[in-house]
């Protein structure tokens, strides 16, 4: 179900791309209108159910992460948006063989929190926290509370949100993007970069480099969201802190960028791939990694389009 918006601001209006910009002053939010329906939700499901045919050994999790306006959604916006959570049981429920990560009721006992940005499209670290908490039990891994972090934080961040709306209200409604690095720096990162090649969707791959995890921007930053590994465009791999045996790879969107440093804890290895930018055969890197688990984490817009599953799908194929 849609959830009600904790605060009392019902009125809302439309910007660019149909962008629902609710709230004024400080408290102004915007989102995006989620328009998607059970019947249409079954190539994310098969595309990753292609991934437990091709390796039957492997621990699979599929995390479909909602969008901001399954809790936010101002009441005279309803009919605009339909409800992610039937879309979301279709999915789960057509999965063979792999493990749900059921957080929509989850972060719904947190809406009170700043769990999604006002202004960017993403979720914030600190909703990320409570899916990889959820994600972790459900994995049967140990997992660090916040008490193991240090807060930092990015002062008068405005996302990308009001690139997308136009409307200039989200400009004026700066938020704090908070995020959460851990206080043991036992770990190792280690990225390949992919450059733009010729043609669509090529790219060509760096030498391995090392690097940080979390990257510091500026107070007033507009890539305050890029603080995980500086975005999307790297594959990552986090010799973490783990003693576990078990080696994670989560293969993602941009949302999934907040979770791996809440599991440097829970697993000696993190492979982090973006399905839109990976190079590889995924079956042979999976094999010559010694990986025993995959997380797939992508919110529910970029699921619920087929571009995301025919990704996922030709990873197998490469």
């Amino acid at each position: 179900m849609l959830f009600a918006l904790p605060s009392k601001a019902e009125g809302f209006r439309r910007g660019r791309a149909g962008i629902i910009v609710t709230g004024d002053s400080c408290c102004v939010r915007a989102m995006e209108p989620f328009s998607g329906v059970p019947a249409n939700a079954g190539h994310y499901p098969a595309a990753i159910n292609q991934y437990k045919d091709s390796m039957p050994d492997i621990r699979i999790y599929s995390m479909v992460i909602p969008t901001s306006v399954q809790y936010y959604c101002p009441e005279g916006a309803r009919s605009l948006v339909r409800d992610e959570e039937p879309v979301m049981t279709a999915m789960y429920d057509s999965l063979r063989g792999i493990t749900p990560v059921n957080i929509l009721p989850v972060l719904a006992r947190h809406t009170d929190e700043t769990i999604y940005a006002r202004t960017d499209h993403h979720w914030l670290p600190l909703g990320a926290y409570y899916a990889a908490e959820e994600f972790a039990r459900v994995a049967g891994v140990p997992f660090r509370d916040l008490t193991s972090y240090n807060q930092q934080v990015v002062h008068d961040a405005v996302g990308t949100m009001y690139k997308f709306s136009g409307d200039i209200s989200v400009k004026r409604a700066p938020e704090d993007f908070i995020y959460y690095t851990p206080k043991d720096s036992l770990y190792t990162v280690t990225y390949v970069g992919h450059r733009p090649g010729r043609g669509k969707g090529v790219y060509t791959l760096t030498e391995p480099f090392e690097g940080p995890f979390f990257i510091k921007y500026k107070d007033g930053s507009s890539s305050a969201y890029c603080t995980f590994m500086g975005g999307d465009t790297r594959t990552t791999h986090v010799k973490a802190m783990g003693n576990n045996g078990r080696r994670l790879m989560i293969i993602k969107d941009s949302y999934g960028n907040a979770l791996p440093g809440y599991l440097f804890y829970s697993f000696e290895d993190i492979y982090v791939v973006d399905f839109r930018y990976f190079q590889k055969n995924i079956i042979r890197y999976v094999k010559e990694n010694g990986i025993t688990d995959i997380l797939f984490a992508n919110n529910m817009q970029h699921a619920y389009n087929r571009a995301t599953s025919n990704g996922i799908a030709k990873m197998l194929r490469k």
